[in-house]
Parts: structure tokens; C-alpha cells; sequence
């Protein structure tokens, strides 16, 4: 029996496997600021050793391909560090973090990122294939690891007019704090922007609904994350976060409002209440994003 071309591809992808590449960065005041100002929150620039809050550490180590390595969807063309999986979508699935110690303003680091898994599963639109990428970052010179990072990515098929969308799942009614925010073209730009984040789904409208079929620009996932953390920030800014994780559960559309949400594991700041659930949910109540975050 001739095995599929995406079977293939797939084993082929499983080479990638233990590739690594290192960039280094240094951690400086304005992008923490310009999220700050995104974020609706005071816009001045942090002295040195402000520690990063948790995720900003994605305005670093910005991915920095050449405008001719563009690929049609906004991202770099396939191949180079990761796999060439030729199905045209993708999106990141989810990520699972260990905060070992704080980042901070000032810090010279660097990020060593390995391909640590390749699978290929069958969904409810056809093939998917998981890339699963570890990231650990370290202050230069330093050999412990102060933040390690596993980002999952999914490529699939593109959508056809015959898929039905994915059975929703109601968010949790026990949210013990909740912030509505309101998406729109200038958020995600500016998102996009501070991450140099090419794909078109954030920003290009024409592109994500006649080209991928959504029905608006969809939030980026890592954004939701971040205020997902930022809820917890203001509910307890005491709180310091040992680890999170967190799974795209449903896409989240700028043409409607969306909630970040979140209680504590024991509903109070128990001594012992370190794990807190949080979640968000669409303008119709039903979950977009699962995360829980323990802390220290």
C-alpha cells in the first residue's frame, strides 16, 4: 500500500526532531512599555531590573526573517528551523511554562529552541500535524535555565465550505473575576506589531475570510494568554507564578466582545490555594482557552 503524500511529509517533518538554533537578546524598557500602553495600563519606561511580568518575555527574541522568506500566509516560508509540514494552516495550539526565576529589565539573555516532537493525528477536517518546540532561555553566561517554554503548533488543511465548526463547550459559571475586553484591527496591529508577528489572520481581513474562512480576524492566542496572566496580576499583584499552561480551546473573532476569567482552585488566597484556573470565553459563553497557573 503507497502511503499518503501527507504520511510522508509527516515522517519526513519526525528529521526536524533535536534540531536547535540559539539567538540572543537583551530585555529593554520600550517594548515593556508599548505592551503596557496596549494593555490600557500606565506607559512609562521601567527602570533596570524590573522584573518582566509572566509571557512578556514574548517581546523578545523577535523572529527577524527577511521580507523575500515571507510566505503567502505571513509567516516565514516552510523549512529553515521548522518542519516543512505543507498543510497551509497554523496555529499555536497552546504552550507550558516553568518560571525558574524572574527576567528583568536589563538582562542580556539567550534562547536556545529545539524541535522536540513531531506528531501526526486525524481531526474532524482531515490530517493535523503537531510541532511541539522547546524553548529555554538563560542569562548570558549563566548555565541555569530561568524560564523553560513548550510552544505546540498545529498545521492542518485549509477550510472548505463543508466544514462545520467545532462543537463548543461552555465556559465555567464560577468565574470569581472576569474582565470583558473589546477587540479590534488596531489591538491586534498593535500586538502583531510588538511580536512581529506576520500572519495575515490578525490583521489582513480580506485574507482570513476569503482565503482561510473565518468569519473576522481572529485574537491572537499568546495575547489571550497574556491577559489571561494579566487578570491575575491585578487580582493578586503579589502573586508570583511558578508555572502555567494553557490550550486553545476555540478561536476568538475581533467582531465580538470576548472575557478573561478566573478563580482561585479553593475560591480564596488561602495559604494553600496555589493553583488558580483561568479561562476565556466568547460574546455567547462558550470557552475559547483553558489555562491554570501555580504559584509559588
Amino acid at each position: 500500500m503507497t502511503a499518503s503524500p501527507m504520511t510522508v511529509s509527516a515522517t519526513s517533518a519526525k528529521d526536524w526532531i533535536g534540531r536547535s538554533e540559539t539567538v540572543s537578546d537583551t530585555v529593554t524598557p520600550t517594548p515593556y512599555a508599548a505592551l503596557s500602553a496596549t494593555l490600557d495600563r500606565p506607559a512609562e519606561r521601567p527602570a533596570a531590573g524590573t522584573p518582566l511580568p509572566p509571557l512578556w518575555h514574548w517581546l523578545y527574541f523577535l523572529p527577524l526573517h527577511r521580507q523575500s522568506e515571507i510566505g503567502p500566509d505571513g509567516h516565514a516560508k516552510r523549512g529553515g528551523f521548522l518542519p516543512p509540514v505543507p498543510l497551509p494552516r497554523r496555529m499555536w495550539a497552546g504552550s507550558q511554562f516553568e518560571f525558574h526565576s524572574p527576567l528583568r529589565v536589563g538582562d542580556a539573555l539567550t534562547r536556545t529552541s529545539t524541535i522536540h516532537d513531531v506528531t501526526e493525528k486525524s481531526g474532524r477536517t482531515g490530517p493535523l500535524v503537531f510541532v511541539k518546540v522547546r524553548h529555554e532561555i538563560r542569562r548570558a553566561g549563566e548555565t541555569d535555565v530561568a524560564l523553560t517554554e513548550f510552544h505546540d503548533i498545529v498545521y492542518r488543511e485549509a477550510a472548505t465550505p463543508q466544514d462545520a465548526p467545532p462543537e463548543p463547550r461552555p465556559a465555567p459559571a464560577d468565574a470569581a473575576w472576569e474582565k470583558r475586553w473589546v477587540p479590534d484591527d488596531v489591538l491586534l496591529f498593535r500586538y502583531s506589531a510588538l511580536t512581529f508577528n506576520g500572519h495575515r489572520i490578525h490583521y489582513d481581513r480580506r485574507y482570513v475570510t476569503e482565503v482561510e474562512g473565518y468569519p473576522g480576524l481572529i485574537v491572537h492566542g499568546p495575547l489571550i494568554a497574556t491577559l489571561l496572566l494579566d487578570l491575575l496580576r491585578h487580582q493578586n499583584p503579589e502573586a508570583e507564578v511558578a508555572s502555567f499552561r494553557f490550550k486553545a480551546v476555540r478561536p476568538t473573532f475581533d467582531i465580538n466582545p470576548f472575557s478573561v476569567c478566573g478563580t482561585p482552585q479553593d475560591h480564596g488566597w488561602s495559604p494553600d490555594g496555589k493553583t488558580v484556573h483561568l479561562w476565556a470565553k466568547d460574546h455567547d459563553g462558550w470557552l475559547t482557552m483553558d489555562a491554570t497557573a501555580v504559584l509559588t
